[in-house]
């Protein structure tokens, strides 16, 4: 299980890249909290928690991934247990129990747990490498996954619970779902959220039912935040407006403008340049997993590498695609960007899984 470690194979290149996303987002959100006496020490917390995940990253990349899996049972034990804790005891904000308080710092059991269905399931697809990919292998696969998101799910924590089912299908994929199995799922999935929608809650349906039948004379609300958010990406045009000087931002017209909507403050000051660069550079983040998960010596290393990805991939798609109003609200963030240390830490948590990845393959390329 021991492979050779080497630091000269430790991806910098993927390093750089977040490091330079988390920069630029505590600029922003130092921008879009400024002049407000309740939220001004976010950018400085926010910073604390990126130095914890750099080192967070090197211990986590110099530990062998395989260690990880041989030890899933307690890491599962003890998530499961985390979430049924926060389920039974977390007081619900905007309709969910989502995070514990410890003195001024909220942590969310729920983003590390992402990141633990991505172990689970890269060991379980390790393990069935040579088995038929018939109904058995995924609902096992479906299983070991629901075992954790079925109490996020009853927080209730419906984006959440997408996001892992959207890492759970894409690992699968990519071991070799069939395609009729995958159209099976989308059918099923469709009929079950029609057939659910009248079991969310109030504000769950309010946010869908707003996206289709949005009220022109809302003063409030989710159409008002969008209505907002539309304003302040439109007004940046290709340049923006320059840093500190976005008027929907410094005037607070955009409301939650350092967490899901930071991707319109970041338009309306730096316009579409800056936009694009910041898509850019998650981009570049999800090129260097996709390559660690393809020089990968198994297929754990592979699934691992993949999982990270299509968790970032999916977060920053959805996250910019509420600010361009293309879907419902869902209030998931923008990866390494938005406010949130424990977002943010799992993340680089995640990280430092691919660079373990990459550090323990066998031959170096740019």
């Amino acid at each position: 299980m021991q492979r050779n470690l080497s630091w000269r194979h430790f991806d910098f290149w993927l390093l750089g890249a977040v490091v330079l996303a988390i920069a630029f987002g505590i600029a922003m959100i130092d921008s879009a909290v400024a002049g407000n006496a309740e939220l001004v020490d976010y950018p400085n917390r926010q910073a604390i928690f990126a130095g914890i995940g750099l080192v967070v990253i090197a211990l986590i990349a110099a530990i062998d991934y395989n260690y990880w899996l041989v030890l899933y049972r307690p890491i599962y034990l003890v998530m499961m247990i985390l979430l049924i804790f926060l389920f039974m005891s977390a007081r619900a904000v905007f309709g969910a129990a989502r995070w514990f308080q410890v003195g001024v710092i909220f942590i969310q059991p729920t983003e590390l747990s992402k990141l633990v269905v991505i172990l689970i399931l890269a060991r379980y697809f390790e393990n069935t490498k040579g088995e038929p990919r018939d109904l058995r292998w995924i609902i096992t696969s479906l299983l070991w996954t629901m075992g954790l998101t079925i109490w996020i799910l009853l927080q209730p924590n419906l984006s959440n619970v997408i996001v892992i089912m959207v890492i759970w299908i894409v690992m699968m994929w990519m071991n070799g779902l069939q395609l009729k199995h995958l159209v099976s799922f989308a059918f099923g999935g469709l009929a079950l959220v029609t057939a659910a929608f009248p079991f969310l809650q109030e504000y769950q349906q309010q946010r869908v039912l707003t996206f289709f039948f949005p009220d022109p004379n809302a003063t409030y609300g989710e159409t008002y935040n969008i209505e907002q958010a539309k304003i302040a990406i439109g007004s940046g045009g290709w340049l923006g407006k320059g840093y500190g000087q976005g008027s929907q931002v410094q005037l607070r017209f955009l409301k939650v403008r350092h967490t899901d909507f930071i991707f319109s403050a970041i338009s309306e000051e730096f316009g579409f340049i800056g936009a694009l660069m910041v898509i850019a550079i998650l981009a570049f983040i999800l090129w260097r997993c996709i390559r660690a998960a393809r020089l990968a010596r198994d297929v754990s290393g592979t699934m691992i590498a993949i999982g990270v990805a299509a968790l970032v991939f999916f977060q920053g798609a959805v996250n910019i695609g509420v600010n361009l109003n293309l879907i419902p609200v869902s209030g998931l963030p923008l990866p390494f960007i938005s406010y949130g240390g424990s977002g943010l830490l799992s993340l680089m948590l995640g990280v430092g899984l691919v660079e373990s990845v990459i550090m323990r393959h066998r031959a170096m390329e740019f």
